[in-house]
């Protein structure tokens, strides 16, 4: 099947629901205080979805897979910024655990298609 569309992407489509989940969670009460830190959480998650729509009308595979590498560190960066919000004790371990699996989640779909891309690029 021939991808005609960033919205059929397993990955982006993973990572839309990570960033609707980041919104949410940064919206509580506690989290929502803390301007730089929500801001800074929501911008690496939808940077996440759009390196991937973005990378997608780069122009070729080679230069998809670096619009996916973006993508994937933007997700690690979520990841940390999960840490600091455990830290700070603006979310739960059991929260905190939900969204770094989720994260994670993202990332292998992210770091499997890379893969892909980069197999087909040298045939």
């Amino acid at each position: 099947m021939k991808i005609t569309k960033f919205e059929e992407i397993e990955s982006w489509r993973e990572a839309r629901i990570l960033t609707k989940a980041i919104y949410s969670l940064t919206n509580r009460p506690k989290l929502v205080r803390d301007f730089g830190l929500r801001d800074q959480m929501q911008r690496a998650s939808v940077s996440i979805m759009s390196n991937i729509a973005e990378g997608f009308d780069a122009g070729s595979n080679k230069a998809f897979v670096s619009f996916l590498h973006y993508s994937y560190r933007s997700a690690s960066e979520v990841q940390s910024l999960l840490y600091v919000a455990l830290d700070s004790e603006y979310i739960s371990q059991e929260d905190f655990q939900y969204f770094f699996d989720q994260t994670a989640k993202t990332k292998g779909l992210i770091g499997g298609f890379m893969k892909y891309l980069k197999s087909y690029h040298k045939q």
